[in-house]
């Protein structure tokens, strides 16, 4: 089945297709990371100058979504894109609508399902200091204990309340979720994260007595971690070769 291709360039402004390449760029690294699932979860990105949003098009696996192809909606997840052959998940976007209703900073929030993010989450210990990735991790991060779907208010209100200024956070028996002032940010966030929840479980799994971080790294790389994984010399300056290798591994993404 042909999926539709609407076309869009000229009849958005140059910000939103921007926004819309580099959303699109975001979903297919998830696919090469092995971080998708099916047709589920989401990433998120507030359009610059308007309260709208970008969100992939449900039913379409992030393998298959493009810069034409993602739905344009509002806080409340309605689409407010004329002519748009594509549904969203009303539910799937809940998450996301709190994050960004509760967080101006928040112009992208990527949600994942990822194995060793959901192991690392599901433990009573949580993410230990054991590598310079969690470090990064832990000098933001908030916890949400799973209470099922996130379909109503009151959830979102405390998730709300326990993602605070946070930039990670880790759901327990569900996924991980990250917030940047660009996608580049809220990717090298996840990044981070998941590289410090694999390198966790491998510690913890070869047996050996562990070499946990000094007290004092933690509180101090914080500051470190905003010049190295954020904004111009961080997040920004790893996405352009970001894009590049999306680009090579997907042609037309940007379509």
């Amino acid at each position: 089945m042909d999926i539709p291709n609407p076309e869009l360039i000229g009849k958005v402004s140059n910000e939103e297709w921007q926004m819309r390449v580099d959303l699109a760029a975001c979903y297919k690294l998830l696919v090469l990371h092995e971080w998708d699932d099916l047709i589920y979860t989401h990433v998120s990105a507030k359009v610059p100058g308007t309260e709208h949003f970008l969100i992939n098009p449900f039913g379409l696996t992030f393998s298959e979504v493009t810069a034409s192809n993602l739905v344009k909606i509002d806080i409340d997840g309605n689409i407010i894109q004329e002519d748009c052959p594509f549904d969203i998940n009303p539910a799937g976007f809940t998450i996301h609508s709190a994050v960004h209703a509760a967080r101006d900073d928040a112009t992208c929030v990527i949600h994942i399902h990822q194995d060793d993010a959901i192991a690392v989450a599901s433990q009573q210990s949580g993410l230990l200091p054991l590598s310079q990735y969690a470090a990064f991790a832990l000098a933001s991060l908030s916890y949400h204990d799973y209470e099922g779907l996130a379909v109503d208010a009151g959830e979102c209100e405390r998730l709300q309340s326990d993602l605070g200024n946070a930039n990670f956070m880790l759901l327990p028996n569900h996924g991980a979720l990250t917030v940047g002032q660009t996608i580049g940010d809220a990717f090298m966030h996840m990044y981070d994260l998941i590289r410090a929840c694999q390198i966790q479980l491998k510690m913890q799994q070869s047996g050996a007595e562990l070499i946990y971080l000094p007290p004092d790294i933690v509180p101090n790389i914080k500051a470190q971690a905003n010049v190295v994984h954020t904004g111009l010399t961080g997040g920004q300056k790893a996405w352009p070769a970001m894009l590049r290798r999306v680009k090579a591994a997907f042609p037309d993404f940007d379509q």
